[in-house]
């Protein structure tokens, strides 16, 4: 990517007194002439960079622009690099281990520091989400539109979208972008977008809002709800919503209160407990749950002899 090209050329020159294009060529892997124009589009952002000809030229920093190199190996590099280096575990390259050599400028303390930390941002999705985020990337890129299937608890349907930036959330991935149906910003998970591709279509860039995500916690939802579990249930709620989320009750059992987005997800959660939580208000959702269980329980009582003969 250019970007990730413009970054350690800039380190570089940075760290070196002059360089040539033809180093630079070499260890970016591309032709003398697209270092050329990066020279350019360094210049372009205010980089005062200075071309010399001749046998002893080449490409430097104009002189008292300099970083000190011991930055790379400051707290705040070796963050910025272990970020880096994470992206690797979702894009099933090396791209970002590279980038770091790249950078570190053959400063072998800024690798080795960077070791402190590792960031695994894969997850089981791993063979389809790379290649989504390689396209939503490079649509980010070209400023291309992008079409796809979105699936939800609404239902399912075709959004065409102007994308504004990659979200990591909440262990999930999401595309924040201008929907074009709803007009307005929307996000999306990757994880429900099939049939992704760009449309060949450009857009003027809009003014990018923050993503709609409410802080550290939780959204808190339209369903409020109070919920008894049993003791061992504990770490999943002080994983999930925080050691605050609920009240030790005097037989053991923990009274947790919360306001879930949607009924849906409320269901699906309690389920997850099996009979390790009980659902105490609201009643009318109590009564829905009581409903659901029965459903299941006819679907389950039926003997295998009857359900082979069903199908």
């Amino acid at each position: 990517m250019k970007i990730h090209r413009l970054i350690g050329i800039l380190s570089l020159l940075l760290q070196k007194e002059r360089v040539t294009v033809s180093y630079l060529a070499e260890k970016f892997e591309v032709s003398s002439r697209t270092i050329r124009r990066d020279i350019e589009a360094l210049g372009r952002a205010g980089i005062p960079v200075v071309t010399l000809q001749g046998k002893n030229g080449g490409i430097s920093i104009m002189e008292g622009y300099r970083v000190d190199r011991t930055l790379l190996t400051s707290q705040d590099m070796q963050a910025i690099l272990a970020g880096l280096k994470s992206l690797d575990s979702v894009s099933g390259s090396n791209r970002y281990q590279q980038l770091m050599e790249k950078l570190s400028g053959g400063n072998p303390e800024v690798i080795v520091a960077g070791e402190n930390v590792r960031i695994d941002l894969a997850s089981w999705y791993r063979s389809t989400l790379a290649p989504k985020i390689e396209l939503i990337q490079k649509a980010l890129e070209e400023k291309e539109c992008l079409s796809f299937l979105y699936y939800s608890s609404r239902g399912e349907g075709k959004r065409e979208v102007e994308p504004g930036l990659l979200v990591f959330q909440w262990a999930s991935w999401y595309l924040w972008g201008y929907c074009r149906k709803r007009k307005e910003f929307r996000l999306f998970k990757l994880n429900r977008m099939l049939s992704l591709q760009g449309t060949g279509e450009t857009f003027v860039p809009r003014r990018v809002p923050e993503p709609r995500f409410s802080g550290s916690q939780p959204a808190l939802g339209r369903f409020p709800v109070k919920v008894l579990l049993e003791p061992q249930m504990k770490w999943r709620l002080i994983e999930e919503f925080g050691v605050d989320s609920f009240q030790e009750q005097p037989d053991g059992r923990l009274l947790f209160t919360f306001s879930f987005e949607d009924k849906e997800n409320l269901k699906s959660w309690l389920l997850s407990f099996g009979d390790q939580a009980e659902l105490l208000e609201p009643l009318r959702m109590r009564e829905e749950m009581t409903d659901l269980v029965s459903r299941m329980l006819k679907k389950y009582s039926l003997t295998l002899p009857q359900r082979k003969e069903i199908e």
